[in-house]
């Protein structure tokens, strides 16, 4: 049996009682970062007095090795073997490796189970204060410029259809000022929220356009929500 387990984004107590059982009886768990996985089965046992099962392995799985380790996943699920699937924060597969395992397993007709869990787009969707009739996630923007250009102008071009539209996305510490400065170029007027570091100590919460939030520096997880 395959599980995709929710694992919490910041804050380890966030981690259900259903997360934990189904990680410490896991024979294998595929981690995106094995360190992190360590570090919340460590947190398990402390919140829940859980010790994982005897010779349990967790196995490094992040995107450049999914299609190397798959034909090996498949032969332990379809001999019996319980596997977990997480990746370093929140949901697996949302921006994370785990789409061809469980594209495979589908087709393969072999079972699995989702364990739901915490994630940043409904975090950070709800600390925005945006409003909103519905959301639309957009992953990590595009690293090229052009294609990130072309990304804003087209949701601009399409917001007196799809108004009251909040749109989120992921981005990295080291490129969210250049991000900042094309969105200032596209959609100048546009309210944006910055969240980093959701639900851990240091959490911060940044709102303005594009032109009061450049400049500054930001460091950690950050989800960026405009409308």
């Amino acid at each position: 049996m395959l599980y995709l387990v929710g694992t919490p984004i910041g804050n380890m107590e966030d981690i259900s009682f259903r997360q934990a059982k189904t990680l410490v009886s896991s024979d294998i768990i595929l981690a995106e970062d094995t360190r992190s996985a360590q570090t919340l089965l460590h947190a398990i046992s402390n919140l829940f007095n859980m010790e994982p099962k005897k010779g349990q392995k967790i196995i490094s799985y992040y995107k450049e090795k999914e299609f190397e380790k798959l034909p090996g996943i498949i032969e332990d699920l379809e001999s019996g073997k319980h596997i977990s699937l997480i990746s370093e924060a929140g949901m697996p597969v949302i921006s994370d490796p785990g789409f061809l395992l469980i594209h495979t397993v589908i087709k393969k007709n072999l079972p699995y189970e989702i364990i739901p869990g915490p994630t940043a787009v409904t975090t950070a969707l709800l600390h925005s204060g945006l409003k909103f009739n519905r959301f639309m996630f957009l992953g990590f923007f595009p690293k090229k410029e052009l294609e990130f250009e072309r990304l804003l102008i087209q949701i601009r071009d399409i917001r007196d259809i799809a108004n009251h539209t909040a749109y989120i996305a992921f981005e990295s510490p080291h490129r969210i000022n250049q991000t900042l400065t094309i969105m200032e170029k596209v959609l100048p007027d546009v309210e944006i929220v910055i969240a980093r570091e959701l639900t851990k100590k240091f959490q911060e919460i940044y709102r303005g356009k594009a032109s009061e939030l450049k400049g500054n520096e930001y460091r950690g997880e950050i989800t960026i929500i405009f409308s």
